[in-house]
């Protein structure tokens, strides 16, 4: 639930009114007095309220960062993760419309508990499928056992051989300013969190860690995905506890008063907060407020800045939080790295670059005191260097790596295109191997294979967790060996370069967060100052609505249905429908999920080139307004006088027609 910081942090401060007392010297010595207590409350308030933001923003961080565990905990594809993640959105909007109305025509602090209360509940509710749901089953090389022990992966067919896909098929499942600022940090400390519990087994407490042979490097280990709900879910039903303890409005010693403050300032502040009655004339009714709507409304369509601007942040937040949202998956295809380890880069590096970006340009038109034109020059110039460099993270990709059967053959050559039956070969076909089962091995010879048994292995040796097979025929097949070539658990790593491109590709992704982020507050200023000072409130509530229904709920969606298309190896469930991806194709993963954010960042620039023309040339039109309205008057002035100076002659009895020809 929103909790908007401005009109929140406003609602405290008014001098009491009471039009029965004179104002006396009592009052005026006690006003610094009176300050103390309100002032109190009202840090009381804003730290509450920066507290309600950091909630907010680690949930939202941390949903971001377990995208890959929901994926595999529950054998989805990236497509309904993506509306797991939209749905967010979608709960905001159930609620955003009672609380804008009625938000100030109730108790403001306690809304803004029960808001959070909701929050925290909801999100303890996301962990709960975990406490009911049966333990998180991975495909085991073998049975279990700490000491020596050989074993055969590779069976012999038998003459009563049954369809190994279907046997499969069915053993298979599975305040503006520190109020801003600390919802910076919320989703710093989300990623980490995500980073932490992402390290932790799954099903933690509930299971012998003892007897679990994977680790976070493994393919198929999922994290404790539900850990971090319940400590963000605990965290926010906290922060809704001070708010029921906050009182409807504050009192604000006279002496801080302000004639000059906006009619909407002075609809939060109030006088004695125990007994204060709005003047008739000032209670808005229903009726005038839906009559009121859709004039309102029209004005600000009508308003040509603000209409592109609305559209240029609306495609550039879809590039934004698409990319936002499948970064930490694909470091991890990409370039190989744990999820633990991409979440905390994203949160220690990524985040701060954007904090820092907003912050430095707060600063810039603080200090320049950058105008309309120049915010709106700022915002379009950000957006243009950021998607510049964006634009060279297509070079810093790492190629496919070598897994036999789907990227290279068995004999180590690149296939064009992959079908299933390319999974077998002739160094595989006196076992019985079933082409869904996904238990890599990474062979001496640098090539993964998608099980012992698929590599040809005939004898496997484990000492605790750690196994190693032997008698890999396929192993050997590629390296023109006679076979005994090893295999150990897991895929092997990306080629040698693969880590270089890594860190070059943290510096040019921290590097285009700070640049893009630098336009924020331009933006920002731009949307205020191209509207009426009546319709702000309403302006920037559009722009919040049309960015979460437009951008929010969509983005997550579309881009995974398109980085689905670049699987290559899906996990099937029992009952036959396809489950998450085992592996992407690198190269086309790269090409979607950059391009796809590439395009429609640059659209949002060039409609953030309109905004900029529309502005240039409201202005030059109301200049030229302006001069000819200047010169009507000079004009006017020049006849007005001309005319005085007639009367004044024809006044003065000394003066007569010729007088100055005759003299």
């Amino acid at each position: 639930m929103d909790t908007p910081s401005k009109e929140d942090t406003q609602l405290f401060c008014k001098n009491p009114v009471h039009p029965d007392r004179r104002p006396s010297l009592k009052t005026d010595y006690s006003s610094s007095e009176e300050k103390q207590p309100c002032c109190g409350e009202l840090k009381v308030f804003l730290s509450a309220l920066s507290f309600i933001y950091f909630a907010k923003a680690l949930a939202e961080g941390y949903l971001k960062s377990t995208i890959t565990q929901i994926e595999r905990r529950f054998d989805i594809p990236s497509s309904l993760v993506g509306v797991i993640d939209g749905s967010f959105e979608i709960g905001n909007l159930l609620v955003i419309t009672f609380v804008s109305y009625f938000g100030a025509k109730l108790h403001r602090p306690k809304v803004i508990g029960a808001g959070c209360l909701i929050m925290g509940v909801g999100t303890l509710l996301i962990a709960m499928p975990q406490f009911f749901m049966e333990r998180y089953r991975y495909e085991r090389y073998s049975p279990f056992s700490n000491s020596t022990v050989s074993i055969s992966p590779c069976l012999q067919k038998s003459n009563n051989e049954l369809s190994v896909s279907i046997m499969e098929k069915s053993k298979s499942k599975i305040n503006n300013g520190c109020v801003q600022t600390v919802a910076i940090i919320g989703p710093i400390f989300g990623f980490l969190l995500g980073s932490l519990c992402a390290k932790l087994y799954v099903d933690i407490g509930f299971v012998n860690l003892d007897n679990i042979s994977i680790t976070p490097k493994d393919p198929q280990w999922v994290g404790a995905w539900w850990l971090g709900y319940l400590i963000a879910g605990i965290v926010s039903l906290l922060a809704a506890m001070p708010f029921w303890y906050l009182p409807k409005s504050l009192p604000r010693p006279q002496s801080t008063d302000d004639s000059n403050s906006s009619s909407e300032k002075s609809k939060f502040i109030v006088g004695d907060h125990t007994e204060y009655q709005a003047p008739h004339g000032e209670k808005a009714k229903i009726t005038e407020m839906a009559r009121d709507f859709l004039p309102s409304l029209k004005s600000l369509f009508g308003n040509p800045v603000y209409f592109l601007y609305l559209c240029a942040s609306t495609v550039q937040f879809n590039s934004l939080l698409g990319m936002v949202t499948y970064k930490p998956k694909y470091i991890e295809q990409q370039y190989g790295q744990s999820s633990s380890k991409a979440n905390f880069v994203i949160g220690l590096i990524n985040i701060p670059a954007v904090a820092l970006g907003i912050f430095s340009g707060g600063i810039i038109m603080k200090k320049f005191r950058i105008g309309v034109h120049g915010a709106a020059k700022l915002y379009l110039g950000s957006s243009v260097f950021g998607y510049l460099l964006f634009l060279s993270l297509f070079a810093l990709g790492c190629e496919n790596s070598d897994v036999a059967g789907l990227t290279v053959s068995y004999q180590g050559n690149k296939l064009a295109s992959y079908h299933e039956r390319d999974l077998f070969s002739d160094c595989n076909s006196r076992c019985k191997c079933s082409e869904t089962k996904w238990e890599p091995i990474c062979g001496e010879n640098g090539i993964t294979y998608a099980s012992p048994c698929l590599a040809g292995c005939q004898t496997s040796i484990r000492s605790g967790k750690a196994i190693v097979f032997y008698n890999c025929t396929c192993v050997g097949n590629i390296t023109y060996k006679s076979g005994n070539l090893s295999g150990t658990v897991g895929r092997c790593q990306k080629d040698n370069g693969c880590p270089n491109m890594f860190l070059y590709f943290l510096v040019i992704s921290v590097i285009t967060s700070y640049t893009l982020s630098l336009g924020g507050i331009p933006g920002y200023i731009v949307l205020l100052r191209c509207i009426k000072p009546q319709l702000k409130s309403f302006a920037l509530g559009i722009h919040t609505l049309a960015v979460r229904v437009l951008a929010g709920i969509p983005a997550p969606v579309y881009f995974g249905v398109l980085i689905d298309t670049s699987c290559l190896k899906w996990r099937f469930k029992r009952c036959g429908n396809r489950g998450f991806c085992r592996l992407y194709d690198s190269n086309a993963f790269r090409h979607i999920y950059l391009g796809l954010t590439m395009t429609l960042g640059t659209m949002s620039i060039f409609l953030s080139m309109a905004v900029l023309l529309t502005l240039k040339k409201n202005y030059a039109l109301k200049h030229r307004n302006f001069r000819t309205k200047r010169e009507k008057t000079m004009m006017s002035a020049s006849i007005r006088k001309e005319v005085c100076s007639t009367s004044d002659h024809l006044l003065n009895f000394n003066y007569w027609p010729g007088k100055e020809t005759q003299l």
